[in-house]
Formats: C-alpha cells, sequence, structure tokens
C-alpha cells in the first residue's frame, strides 16, 4: 500500500477509486441472475451460526443483558449499511470472538462498581462505542492503514491461535455447566434433580461430540472417494448447517418421560419481548452514566478500536489476497471509516458492533471466483473440443477459446484486461510440439484449461447484500432457533476451533516438536510446508518456542478479570519485535521463510519408496543434521506388510511409473 500525504487524502483516493466502479458493482451482481443465490446462500449459512453461537456465549456472560436476537441484527445491520455503501463489498462483517471478549470484560467492570451496575451496562458501553468510533474515524483519517503490511503472519497466526484455544475454551466450560444447574433451575434440589442434571451432561457430551465428528467428516466431503461429485460439493459447503440440525431433530427423540428440560436448549428472548426492546431506547439511559465514567471509557475504548482496526484491516486483505486477482482498488482507508460509524450506531442502540470476519471474508472471494470459474472453464472446453474435432491448427483452437475468454470478460467486467498476459500459460500448452507417441505433454481440454485458467471474481454487492438481509430475516426464526440444543453449539465452538488450525503453521510447528528426530523423515512422505526442507530443525524449534511463550503471554492476560481488555496491546507490540527484536536473533532468510506471506507447501516425497523418481530426492536425514538414524521397528513395519486380518500385502510399483522409470534409465544411460 502507498504511503498517504496528509489527512483525508486515504479516504478521499479510496472513494475516487470505488466511484468509478459502484455502478458496475450492482450492474455485475444483477446480471449474474439466479446464479448468484449459490455463493449467496452458502455464505449466509456461514456467516448466521457462528453469530448464533456468539449470542448464546454473550448471553452467558453479559447476565442475559445481550443475546443472539442483537448479534443478529448487529450482524444484518452493518451488512446491509456496508454492502450498499462500503468500499469493499466481499468484505463480510459479523459479530465476532473479539467483540464477546470485550463485552464480557466490560460487564465485569460494570457490576463490580455499584453506580453502575448492570442497569447502565448497556448505556456506558454505549458511550465505550462512541469513543471506539472516534478513535476509529481519527485512524482512517491520518492514513493509519499504511501499516497495513507490517500485520505479518507471526501476529496474524498467534492471533488466529488465541481465538482457537479460547473457542475450545468456551466449549469446555459450557460441556462442564450442563452437569450443572442453571440460574433458572437452581430453586430445584433433591436425587432426582441431580439424576437429571447427569443425564443432561451425558447427552450434552454425546451431541457435542456428535456434531464435531459429523461436522469435521462433512466439511471434507469434496475429497472424499464416494458420491457424485454435485453431492460432494453439496455436502462440503452446507453439511455443517445440516449438521446442526440433524442433531437438533435427534435430541427430539428422546424418551417422553424424560423432562422438557433434558436437554437444555438455548435460552433466547424473541425479538419482539421486552428484554429485547430495551436496548433500542439504551440512548435515553446514556445521561444517567457518571461524568467519571464517561471519559473512563476512553481506555476500553482505545483496546477496542486497535482490536477493530487489526481484525478488520487482516479480513479485508485475506479477502483481497493477489490470488484472487481483482481489478477493483482496494478501500482500507474509507473502511475504516465507515466502521467507526457503523460503531457509533450500534454502540447508540444497544446493540454490539460488526466488524469484518475471518474465514467468512475469504470464503465469500472464493465462492465468486469459483462460480464465475466453472462457467467460463466449460465454454472455453467447449470451444475447444469443437476444434479439436474440426481437426483444426492448434492456433485455431487456441484462437477459439480466446475469444471465449474475452467474450466473457467483457461480459463480466468492462474493464480492460491484457488477454495476453492472462492466457501465456494456457497458449504455451496448446502450442507446445508433440513429441512422437508421448502423450503426457497432450493438449486435453479438461485437464489444461482448469489447470492455467486466470482466477476471475464476480466482484458486485449483490450477494453481500443478499446474506445480510437474509441474516436479518433469521430474527423471525428465533422460536426455531431456541429449538437448538446449546451442546450443539458446545460442539459447533470446538468445530470452530479444531477447523482453524490447518494452514496455521504455528500449530504445525508446534506438532513437530512432538516428533522425535529420528522420524522427521516421515514429515517429507506427506505434503508438508516449506519451512520444514529450508530452514534448519534447531531454527524451526526456536522460533516456535519464542512463538508459544509469547502465546501464552497473551491467553494468560486474557484470564485477568478487568486487566484483561488491554490484551489487544500485546499484538501491537509484537509487531514492533518482527521489526527490530526478531532478525537480531534470526537469520534474515530463515526469518522470511519462517514470517512469509504466503503459504508455501511441498508435494509428498516417501523417501523409501521403490520408484526411481522418489529415490532422486535422497534421504531426509539432513533434517536431524546426521545426529541420528531413521528409526524403524520391527512392529511397524509388520503393521505396513500385513492387513487387518492378517494378510500379507502384496505392493507393486504402478506400471505407468515402471514405465516411466524405464525411459529414465534409458535416457540417462543412452551413449552420447
Amino acid at each position: 500500500m502507498e504511503s498517504e500525504g496528509g489527512p483525508f487524502k486515504g479516504i478521499l483516493r479510496d472513494i475516487e477509486g470505488r466511484r468509478k466502479c459502484y455502478k458496475q458493482d450492482w450492474i455485475l451482481g444483477f446480471k449474474t441472475g439466479l446464479r448468484i443465490l449459490a455463493p449467496t446462500c452458502y455464505i449466509f449459512f456461514a456467516s448466521s451460526l457462528p453469530v448464533v453461537a456468539f449470542g448464546e456465549q454473550l448471553s452467558k456472560h453479559t447476565g442475559g443483558a445481550l443475546s443472539a436476537v442483537e448479534t443478529l441484527a448487529s450482524t444484518s445491520l452493518c451488512g446491509i449499511i456496508h454492502a450498499i455503501f462500503g468500499g469493499q463489498p466481499l468484505l463480510i462483517l459479523g459479530v465476532a470472538e473479539p467483540t464477546i471478549m470485550m463485552y464480557t470484560y466490560l460487564y465485569s467492570f460494570c457490576i463490580s462498581r455499584p453506580d453502575l451496575g448492570r442497569e447502565l451496562y448497556l448505556a456506558w458501553v454505549a458511550w465505550v462505542c462512541v469513543w471506539t468510533a472516534v478513535f476509529l474515524i481519527l485512524l482512517s483519517i491520518f492514513n493509519a492503514c499504511t501499516i497495513i503490511t507490517r500485520f505479518t503472519r507471526i501476529a496474524g497466526e498467534l492471533f488466529g491461535m488465541l481465538i482457537a484455544v479460547l473457542f475450545l475454551q468456551e466449549a469446555i466450560k459450557g460441556l462442564v455447566s450442563e452437569f450443572q444447574s442453571s440460574e433458572r433451575e437452581r430453586h430445584e434440589s433433591g436425587e432426582s434433580n441431580f439424576l437429571w442434571l447427569y443425564t443432561n451432561g451425558l447427552l450434552a457430551v454425546i451431541f457435542s461430540l456428535g456434531l464435531l465428528i459429523t461436522a469435521l467428516k462433512s466439511r471434507r466431503a469434496k475429497s472424499w472417494k464416494y458420491g457424485f461429485g454435485w453431492l460432494r460439493s453439496f455436502i462440503g459447503d452446507y453439511g455443517v448447517p445440516l449438521m446442526v440440525l440433524f442433531w437438533t431433530a435427534l435430541s427430539y427423540t428422546v424418551p417422553s418421560k424424560v423432562p422438557e428440560s433434558v436437554p437444555r436448549r438455548l435460552f433466547c428472548p424473541l425479538p419482539w419481548e421486552p428484554a429485547s426492546l430495551y436496548h433500542w431506547t439504551v440512548i435515553k439511559d446514556m445521561g444517567k452514566v457518571p461524568v467519571m465514567y464517561i471519559f473512563a471509557g476512553i481506555i476500553p475504548a482505545v483496546m477496542i478500536a486497535g482490536l477493530y482496526f487489526f481484525d478488520h484491516s487482516v479480513a479485508s486483505q485475506m479477502a483481497q489476497q493477489k490470488e484472487f486477482n481483482l481489478k477493483n482498488p482496494s478501500s482500507y482507508h474509507y473502511d475504516i471509516f465507515l466502521l467507526g460509524l457503523m460503531t457509533l450506531i450500534c454502540g447508540l442502540l444497544g446493540l454490539p458492533p460488526s466488524n469484518g470476519v475471518i474465514p467468512q471474508a475469504p470464503m465469500h472471494t472464493k465462492s465468486l471466483a469459483i462460480l464465475n470459474r466453472q462457467l467460463t472453464r466449460k465454454k472455453m472446453a467447449k470451444s475447444a473440443k469443437e476444434g479439436m474435432k474440426m481437426k483444426a491448427s492448434k492456433s485455431e483452437i487456441y484462437g477459439r477459446m480466446q475469444t471465449v475468454f474475452i467474450a466473457m470478460e467483457e461480459k463480466c467486467s468492462p474493464q480492460v484486461c491484457s488477454v495476453a498476459a492472462d492466457l501465456k500459460d494456457l497458449k504455451e500448452v496448446v502450442m507446445r510440439p508433440d513429441q512422437g507417441g508421448d502423450t503426457k505433454g497432450k493438449f486435453d481440454p479438461d485437464v489444461h484449461i482448469e489447470a492455467n485458467l486466470p482466477v476471475r471474481v464476480n466482484e458486485q454487492r449483490v450477494s453481500n447484500l443478499l446474506q445480510s438481509v437474509l441474516v436479518g430475516l433469521t430474527l423471525l426464526a428465533v422460536p426455531v432457533i431456541k429449538m437448538i440444543p446449546s451442546s450443539v453449539l458446545w460442539g459447533y465452538f470446538t468445530y470452530m476451533a479444531i477447523d482453524s488450525l490447518p494452514g496455521n503453521q504455528f500449530w504445525e510447528r508446534l506438532l513437530l516438536l512432538f516428533i522425535p528426530q529420528s522420524r522427521l523423515f516421515k514429515v517429507l512422505e506427506g505434503v508438508h510446508a516449506s519451512f520444514v526442507e529450508l530452514v534448519p530443525y534447531k531454527v524451526i524449534v526456536t522460533f516456535t518456542l519464542f512463538q508459544l511463550v509469547y502465546f501464552l503471554l497473551c491467553y494468560g492476560m486474557t484470564w485477568i478479570p478487568v486487566a484483561g481488555i488491554f490484551f489487544p496491546a500485546l499484538f501491537f507490540l509484537l509487531i514492533s519485535l518482527r521489526e527490530h527484536l526478531l532478525p537480531k536473533l534470526f537469520d534474515p532468510q530463515h526469518l522470511q521463510v519462517l514470517d512469509a506471506a504466503d503459504y508455501e507447501e511441498i508435494v509428498a516425497a516417501p523417501i523409501h519408496h521403490s520408484s526411481f523418481a522418489y529415490r532422486k530426492l535422497g534421504s531426509s536425514r539432513h533434517l536431524s543434521e546426521g545426529e541420528e538414524e531413521d528409526e524403524f521397528h520391527d512392529a511397524e513395519i509388520l503393521d505396513e506388510m500385513t492387513t487387518s486380518r492378517g494378510e500379507i500385502r502384496i505392493r507393486t510399483i504402478s506400471f505407468k511409473e515402471a514405465r516411466l522409470e524405464s525411459e529414465e534409465r534409458r535416457v540417462t544411460f543412452e551413449p552420447r
């Protein structure tokens, strides 16, 4: 991001850049027609479930002052405002875990002060939101978003790991509470009550673990060997909400003699009940807050503004990754300005503010890229196959595909694109000369178009607006939401924690610490991150231990009752440590690999595989620097050689691989 000049320069530049494509954002969305409903529904389910879960968590930690009604209302309201007036329409907004944490700290502070108490909690929080809005607007005015490039992988992964651990912590606390009486049930006592509580707890374990396991399995349905492609895709996209429905329905199969309170279900007031209507008029109580606490709200507002600034900017950055090849300009400064206004509106309405959320933001962009890519690929493949049937030359085949590509580009985007640069790789594959009977490099439309087609995203505002409206309509379904067992949400919290770990290199390096050096060759036998081969093992361990200690410091800060609100300061301190301290402790090249912006992987390479291609890679003992030999045990070898029935496995090399190996040897030893 270029450095801006004086105040307002960044905001004005963003407004001017987005003004040029604002009208087209709507035209492209409506031109897509009914096909826009697929990414809309996909991101709606990805957004609404966490918001409901966070609402239950917020209700639990604020004594019912806020609930899923408020989180849904905030997500819908802010989403609609951002879809219409926002700079980057691909960014998805929602009430996230950082907001829940901050509101929990603020509630703990209020109930500990007699002159505030629970009665003035929302009124005082409204003042905190006013100050937060002021700081966010000031950050945008003075172009603070230019420091977004300093938010490197180390800070993002630590923050992601902290959120994952907090999810898991909340799930464990929730499961433990299922074995205890809630505040509404504490007037009951006796042995029978204990038995039903124990029954409720056991059912909670079953439902939460059931939701966790089935959600994780369905999330990866697209890579299943079984089922048709459309079925795997449907389960992969909508499997998690389907599993919530499944386990909710299963909870109603308990015997009729069981009390209605078993299993325990979500407690959420209806949107039209007095408990849900009060926060809309909280502005009337803001004058009752003592002046001292009005100005004291500046302290938590600084932390919340910093947290929102960090979270919102990173989410926007993730939605605009360079791999998505977006054509429209970014809008970091203006979006932070708009976030400040939305925070002010939410505070005055007694709603928890919404900000950019991960992973929903990049998921939205990816779904729109797939939508556009599928149609273009099908039309280009059809055109190429028609040319091949007509015995057309390679130039003519490429020309037909180029014509289709240009037509699709003009239909989806009025901006002029460089066709030569975009289709450079595809042209090389098509024009590649034939090599005798070798079919390996021969052009195949179904394979090579998919592999070399440039990414195109349907940049528009309609899908974001529609999913925000759907979230708002969910308020009418609160009676249905109340049917969900609370234990299902504890399973969903665990799912969100576990599902966020793959791709987090901090987590992968933590697992690497538990692998003996004599067994590190096993890492190379699977797909692994590039740092495993590019960085010495001892450096990886040292860097990981530094991250672990810093993570424990951040996590420990969240346990401090009131001072825990300062935990965002540690992440901004980490940015300074990354720039000034870490380069002195680690080799710059190693640090660049460990803290790289991109997630680079190396394909699996079984060292002890019998094929010629794998043998060329040599041994992995460089990882352990020759200290230990590769470790094998008889039991391990026996398990690999036999089936579960005790039969000996007979393994042979693939016929294609054997033929390739013989050809490689023939070429290698052919006399010159």
